[in-house]
């Protein structure tokens, strides 16, 4: 089978997925008939502050969730931790560690967890609560794969272990993501596609619900590329299967491969808003990397987001 018919073959599953789901007044009515949501919340503060338009990019750690496809353009070993701390004092935190194979290809490992903390109970009797809480957490863990086909194609998969806790009753389940990236050689204009939080229904006590499934399509080009100066413009369309289309866009400039700064924004998003941010890069101990990334995301009616990581290349 040649590369040219796996691409169209991948292609059409793509627009099988984006085009056979209900138009966009009906995946509207699909609102909260999907669990395991927090497998949704971006985990790199670098994709957040371009408005999470990032899976064409996604280059370094974080393409464990953002495109598997995306991780043949890691060199090097390569670890990411991620915090976010969400309105609420809900908790988001995210580790991933990559690594080049000697026969070709790179793996990657990824964790997320989120801790919604201690809520008061409440019910008919106390609706103000009875001096009693409960908990309510998500845990969940990935090996990804990706490698190329071509000089310029290149594919990745990402198969996920899931686990939603509610005090004492758990659900798990499984999930894949598969990803491609196809470099056009004009300017690094990249275009890709994602599936991602593919698989079977989980069960909670004796209720089955689905995953929160979501196509992507999306591009990035350089606009700038100087010896000193770098830009980068990213847009992005996904169509999630309990939601309508959704868009974002944003632009990533980096100076003398130290200080970035990014912005973005986020379309027919229930919380969309415009996000900032920036990074800074040092090398240290020879060869080793170290980057320290912010964003910054407005999120209108409840409490504006801010999010942070660390990426050491290695």
């Amino acid at each position: 089978m040649t590369i040219r018919r796996i691409g169209w073959m991948i292609g059409a599953a793509w627009l099988i997925g984006w085009w056979g789901g209900p138009p966009g007044a009906s995946a509207q009515e699909k609102v909260g008939t999907t669990g395991v949501q927090f497998l949704k919340i971006g985990v790199s503060p670098r994709a957040d502050a371009i408005g999470g338009a990032f899976t064409a990019i996604a280059d370094d750690a974080s393409a464990v969730y953002y495109n598997p496809a995306g991780l043949v353009q890691i060199e090097n070993r390569q670890v990411m931790l991620s915090y976010i701390k969400y309105p609420a004092d809900i908790m988001h935190s995210f580790a991933a560690f990559t690594m080049p194979l000697r026969f070709g290809g790179v793996i990657g490992f990824g964790y997320y967890g989120l801790d919604a903390g201690d809520m008061a109970r409440t019910d008919y009797k106390y609706p103000y609560g009875d001096n009693t809480t409960f908990g309510a957490k998500g845990y969940a863990v990935s090996v990804s794969y990706g490698r190329f086909l071509t000089d310029r194609f290149s594919v990745g998969a990402t198969f996920k272990l899931v686990d939603e806790l509610l005090e004492t009753e758990r659900a798990t389940g499984w999930a894949a993501d598969v990803g491609t990236i196809y470099n056009t050689g004009f300017r690094n204009f990249k275009i890709t596609m994602l599936i991602s939080n593919f698989g079977p229904d989980m069960r909670h006590i004796s209720e089955d619900f689905p995953l929160p499934i979501n196509f992507r399509f999306g591009g990035a080009v350089d606009v700038l590329d100087a010896p000193r100066h770098h830009a980068t413009l990213a847009v992005e369309g996904s169509h999630p299967s309990d939601n309508r289309e959704r868009y974002s866009a944003g632009l990533e400039y980096v100076f003398n491969n130290f200080a970035s700064f990014r912005i973005g924004d986020r379309f027919e998003y229930d919380l969309g808003g415009v996000s900032v941010g920036g990074g800074l890069t040092f090398k240290f101990a020879g060869h080793y990397k170290a980057r320290v990334d912010y964003a910054y995301q407005d999120f209108q009616a409840l409490d504006n987001v801010q999010r942070f990581s660390l990426t050491v290349d290695f």
